[in-house]
């Protein structure tokens, strides 16, 4: 178990995860009143949380399938990344793909986050890759 340093300025639970198994934890909007999402509208919404990753960590933040299947409510940089050295509040960027309009309420779980470790790499410049059967089939070089 990865231990992480986290400051809770907000008045609701820490992230947890849902089940024994999930990847995520959920996280809650922090917000004084309730904020109206209109269609095709975009709002960056306070968790009151702060962390400190350890190196070589990152945090994911992403969609709620729940509130993207039934509402169209999804994170717009989704993955979104919070980087080991950033001590700043994090923040969901959510936009409303959805036809009606959508109202977050203060302590709704809004986004979920995943801390992952990650590997920094170093580029060697080359004249050639190695050959592979796939090669450079990209975009549906797989079929439908």
């Amino acid at each position: 178990m990865l231990e992480v340093k986290i400051r809770n300025e907000g008045n609701h639970p820490l992230p947890a995860y849902q089940t024994v198994l999930s990847a995520g934890m959920d996280l809650h909007a922090n917000i004084e009143a309730a904020v109206e999402l209109a269609p095709g509208k975009r709002v960056l919404i306070p968790t009151g949380l702060f962390i400190e990753l350890p190196e070589g960590y990152e945090a994911q933040i992403r969609p709620r399938s729940g509130l993207a299947y039934k509402h169209g409510i999804t994170v717009l940089n989704s993955p979104g990344t919070i980087d080991a050295d950033y001590r700043g509040e994090i923040k969901i960027l959510l936009i409303n793909l959805g036809e009606e309009n959508f109202v977050i309420q203060n302590g709704e779980r809004i986004a979920q986050m995943v801390v992952a470790s990650h590997a920094n790499v170093e580029w060697k410049a080359i004249d050639t890759l190695t050959e592979t059967e796939r090669g450079a089939g990209g975009y549906g070089h797989s079929g439908k």
